[in-house]
């Protein structure tokens, strides 16, 4: 935008097509991911199979995105702007983790302390597994094509469990960083990533919906009455000391601000992290949503002691409204997600997408159906839906499908959810530290493989230690979940 000396000797704006990218890009590709999200909800609700097999409206508005771009580009016309949807994918992650941990959130059932370890460990251990074999799979293929033309990198396996796992965002950088670094001899450009993620929510989607229409067939499969019709209940505080909506200041824009200042802190932690060190720096812009997160920690922890201490008087955090800024922030980032993918970045690496994508999805639902029978008996089916559909699609997709069968929430599937994210995060940390280090040498990168394998060998061993240990555990049974009213 130009900026011009009138007569009269005022500054001025020249509003000209020429100053396109500095007034109106950033806009014009924020309206293009609403209305392709809109388009691609529309069509959900107008094509059967699409609402039967629950594709979520925001990848369809993504792949629809794709397509409308793709043939633009055909006729000499660019629509997406890829660089800045990768820029918001990045963004949208970190914001949407704030968002989320900014909630006080609390159990709705009486759980079991060691199923919410379980459950923690379920999800490490399948990070741990994805990694493993995702990393396992790419090695081989990079040893049998090395002396060819069309190398495949060692390294692109390792973002399976970030792109089944963490979805798009998470996927993204780590193409990214691995793209830049020369010793991967990855050229994903963040195509790649964005590919596998868009792949997982088409997994957790088709085969949760197959699971369930399989096993309502045997007839082990029940869905639970109950459904709950208070989902409005979190806009206001029952204690009625939240902030009024008639504020001067919108009660929205102060949830806002909450995100913001977490994930201005978590950018000041990340600065710091860069000028320390290379190993420092090499961690600290691939896992802004890990900070953002924890700075939201932090800020919620300091918001409770102030109200502990009758410093603060209101409520200023509203759990409703931070729902909707994190859902909002994960639509985004699906839409721009798969509109940023570049097709002729991935088309020297449609064998391992297809071969990571076939095998992760098949290890990861053979492994948490193992874990649903073992540890969580009595709601197996219920926690099967939550976790696959979270570690291969988002928390979104998992409680979608686990309120297929349980509508109501009767069972304490999400109550563990909730408070297992603590231990998970410690639990897959190893995974997110070794990711720079794996993606220095092939050397290396088998080193973490086996690294891997120990760690789901043992968060393996502790979920199936009843079943290891006999003798030990023959006088404590596996916690069995009853409704009480069946």
């Amino acid at each position: 935008m130009n900026l011009f000396l009138t007569t009269e000797g005022e500054l001025s704006w020249d509003f000209t097509m020429a100053n396109y990218d500095a007034v109106w890009s950033f806009l014009v590709q924020i309206g293009l991911l609403l209305i392709f999200l809109m388009l691609g909800n529309t069509l959900r609700r107008k094509i059967p199979l699409f609402r039967k097999i629950l594709i979520p409206s925001a990848l369809l508005g993504g792949a629809l995105l794709l397509l409308v771009d793709f043939i633009c580009k055909q006729i000499g016309f660019t629509l997406v702007n890829n660089r800045m949807m990768q820029v918001i994918t990045y963004h949208c992650l970190a914001l949407g983790f704030a968002a989320m941990s900014l909630k006080t959130e609390k159990a709705t059932h009486k759980t079991n302390k060691a199923q919410v370890l379980e459950f923690g460990a379920l999800q490490g251990g399948t990070y741990m597994l994805q990694a493993f074999v995702g990393l396992g799979i790419t090695i081989v293929l990079f040893l049998f094509t090395k002396h060819g033309d069309n190398i495949i990198s060692y390294i692109c396996g390792l973002i399976l469990p970030l792109a089944f796992g963490q979805g798009p965002g998470n996927a993204l950088s780590w193409d990214i960083n691995f793209t830049n670094t020369p010793a991967a001899m990855f050229s994903g450009n963040g195509s790649f990533g964005l590919s596998l993620a868009s792949i997982g929510f088409v997994v957790a989607s088709v085969i949760g919906v197959l699971y369930i229409n399989v096993h309502q067939k045997r007839g082990d499969l029940k869905v639970r009455e109950g459904i709950t019709n208070n989902q409005n209940s979190e806009v206001e505080d029952p204690s009625n000391i939240e902030i009024p909506d008639n504020e001067s200041v919108d009660k929205f824009t102060i949830q806002a601000g909450f995100v913001a200042i977490a994930y201005a802190l978590s950018f000041g932690f990340m600065y710091l992290l860069g000028i320390i060190s290379n190993f420092t720096n090499s961690i600290a812009w691939g896992f802004n949503f890990l900070w953002a997160s924890l700075f939201a920690m932090l800020i919620k922890f300091v918001v409770k002691q102030l109200r502990k201490r009758k410093v603060m008087n209101r409520v200023y955090i509203n759990n409703y409204q931070m729902d909707r800024i994190s859902g909002f922030a994960f639509d985004i980032m699906i839409v721009a997600g798969v509109s940023a993918i570049e097709i002729n970045d991935i088309r020297n690496y449609i064998v391992p997408i297809i071969i990571l994508s076939v095998i992760g999805a098949l290890v990861t639902h053979l492994y948490i159906r193992k874990v649903s029978k073992e540890c969580f008996k009595g709601f197996e089916h219920e926690f099967y839906l939550m976790s696959f559909g979270t570690l291969t699609g988002t928390a979104s997709n998992g409680m979608i499908l686990m309120k297929e069968v349980d509508p109501g929430l009767k069972t304490p599937t999400s109550s563990l959810y909730i408070l297992s994210n603590f231990p998970a995060m410690v639990m897959i940390a190893p995974l997110l530290f070794l990711l720079g280090f794996a993606g220095k040498s092939l050397t290396n990168a088998i080193i973490a493989c086996c690294i891997f394998f120990v760690l789901w060998l043992v968060y393996s061993i502790f979920l199936f230690r009843r079943k290891i240990f006999k003798k030990h555990y023959k006088d404590k049974p596996v916690v069995e979940w009853v409704d009480e009213k069946e």
